[in-house]
């Protein structure tokens, strides 16, 4: 099988990775999350790169390209830790383009493309945890269309999106809906997250809906899997990212008159990471070649994926901190923002040991080494 990357992919690397380098510097993202924790400046920028649209059609505006292409896009914007949510642009334009009707195709792709609109997951609920079958929310039938009411948690720059999609129990089975921030009875109450970023509660009452899909759960899984490949990809950037930043500081860091990367102990941790580094990076190719698959093949795989990532994520982040000294959790060394953003990303579409019950459930019968 060839895993080299076509020359068209490396093109779309090579553009994302000088934005990042040249117009998402540390102070620019600084400035972004004292003001909030998302600059629709550097989305705009990221839409002129096309890159909202990746996974539009082109008749609908968009880019038409596919899972490897947004791993190499979300591992370049991983290693600026960029703010702002383009995995949700991701999401949105699966979604719609495969299961809204013509018409919110019509209205919203092209729109999501040229970053005009923003559209988010809103899927989270208090009691549900990561068990996407249980809804509060409930949608109710009106002349000309429906009404949602319920509860949406951590919803991804919540306050900043022009529409949600929103999953939400019409006639005893999950549908999924589109719900727009300026209609009636929607509320947002927005605040930072611990990695600088932006989430809200979003509150629906009696709020004017139109219907994407009824097979909402079908849709759902798959818009959550899109979630983990693409935050599969980010972590990969920033675990290099980190690497690279920690093995800079080994480098340049003197104790008793020589650098500490000569000391065995600190090589051999260094070697540790790195091969959760490549164990990770493994499964987030394998993440993203499994995107199109079946859809018990793809929730299986995701989930193998999303729980070795934790694993990498947690063990590279600690041991980055504690190879930095007291200076690597302080605000003014940039490494801390990479081990915040890492802790974010675990608990992302579902944590370590949710990924793990998931792995365990889906295990058939022959599964193991003698399978």
């Amino acid at each position: 099988m060839d895993f080299d990357f076509s020359d068209d992919q490396e093109q779309l690397r090579d553009a994302v990775r000088k934005w990042v380098d040249k117009g998402y510097s540390f102070e620019r993202r600084r400035a972004a999350v004292k003001a909030g924790g998302f600059s629709r400046p550097a989305y705009q920028e990221l839409a002129e790169l096309g890159l909202c649209g990746l996974y539009i059609p082109e008749e609908q505006g968009g880019m038409g390209m596919g899972p490897v292409e947004g791993m190499v896009v979300m591992e370049e914007l991983g290693r600026g830790i960029v703010l702002e949510p383009l995995n949700q642009s991701l999401i949105a334009g699966a979604v719609l383009s495969g299961y809204a009707p013509e018409a919110l195709k019509t209205r919203w792709l092209a729109q999501i493309s040229s970053g005009q609109a923003l559209v988010v997951l809103a899927h989270q609920e208090r009691a549900a945890r990561y068990r996407l079958d249980l809804c509060g929310t409930r949608a109710t039938p009106v002349a000309g269309g429906w009404t949602l009411t319920g509860l949406k948690s951590i919803v991804p720059a919540g306050d900043q999106a022009e529409a949600f999609m929103v999953p939400a129990t019409l006639d005893g089975k999950l549908a999924l809906f589109l719900v727009q921030r300026s209609g009636t009875g929607v509320k947002c109450r927005g605040y930072g997250t611990q990695d600088g970023a932006r989430a809200a509660e979003l509150s629906l009452q009696d709020a004017a809906a139109d219907l994407i899909t009824t097979d909402g759960l079908t849709a759902l899984e798959h818009a959550v899997d899109i979630g983990i490949a693409a935050t599969c990809a980010e972590a990969i950037g920033v675990l290099d990212k980190t690497m690279t930043i920690t093995a800079e500081y080994l480098n340049t860091r003197k104790q008793f008159g020589v650098f500490i990367s000569s000391f065995q102990a600190l090589r051999h941790r260094a070697a540790d990471m790195k091969m959760q580094l490549e164990l990770a990076r493994s499964m987030s190719y394998y993440a993203a070649l499994k995107l199109n698959a079946p859809a018990p093949e793809r929730r299986a795989a995701m989930a193998r994926a999303k729980y070795q990532l934790g694993n990498s994520m947690r063990f590279i982040g600690q041991q980055a901190v504690q190879m930095h000294g007291g200076i690597g959790v302080t605000d003014e060394y940039i490494v801390s923002h990479y081990f915040k953003r890492l802790t974010q990303m675990e608990i992302s579409f579902g944590d370590t040991m949710h990924q793990l019950g998931e792995v365990a459930g889906r295990m058939q019968d022959t599964a193991g080494v003698f399978a």
